[in-house]
């Protein structure tokens, strides 16, 4: 996306550069004007009290850690259930049909000459966040002011929207798909170590 869309993010919440470095801005303000914000909670959902104590800068970071965690959840629910189904589809057979049952137990079977192209892969791919988003090191680490969280201009299908309440209602559900992900995530795991049957298998026993 083009610094246009990110220049009219910033607008569009109503906190200049300045602002978004903490200066001038009560935190639980500037969180409010960020997407992410739906019923069943129509406030802000911090019941541990965490924005407290928190300035404008550690809002960012965790709302960055928080996108990123989204859209890993999103693609490892994706990859746990898709793993599962493709092991019998011959067309899909990973590794001559030795990665098999259930996703909690894949990770282990995986051989060599899968792991390192994928780990030079994440390698670049943090490498290049970090150099979008992040300030040079100098105390604690921030974002850089300019930067708007989650945008790394990466839309190749030019599916992100340029009116701003399109916008973030967009970022919004990305948020919301995300969080639900995480859930999920965490149950899939949960389930598997307990009882080690694919999720499927709950499903279709139901």
């Amino acid at each position: 996306m083009s610094m246009k869309l990110v220049n009219n993010s910033v607008a569009r919440r109503g906190v200049s550069c300045k602002a978004s470095s903490g200066k001038g801005v009560e935190p639980r303000t500037y969180l409010k004007t960020l997407p992410g914000i739906s019923s069943p909670f129509p406030d802000v959902f911090d019941p541990a009290g965490l924005v407290d104590g928190a300035t404008v800068s550690d809002i960012r970071r965790w709302r960055e850690s928080e996108l990123v965690h989204c859209r890993v959840a999103m693609l490892a629910s994706v990859g746990y259930l898709v793993g599962e189904q493709v092991e019998n589809i011959e067309a899909f057979t990973l590794f001559e049909g030795k990665i098999t049952g259930p996703a909690i137990n894949q990770f282990q079977q995986i051989q060599q000459g899968f792991w390192e192209p994928l780990l030079i892969t994440i390698g670049l791919a943090e490498t290049y966040r970090v150099a979008v988003g992040w300030a040079t090191p100098g105390g604690d680490a921030a974002l850089k002011e300019s930067y708007d969280m989650g945008n790394l201009g990466f839309d190749p299908l030019g599916l992100c929207p340029t009116n701003p309440t399109e916008l973030k209602d967009v970022q919004t559900k990305e948020l919301n798909n995300g969080r639900l992900a995480m859930i999920a995530i965490a149950g899939f795991t949960v389930q598997e170590l307990i009882d080690q049957k694919g999720i499927f298998e709950h499903i279709n026993a139901v």
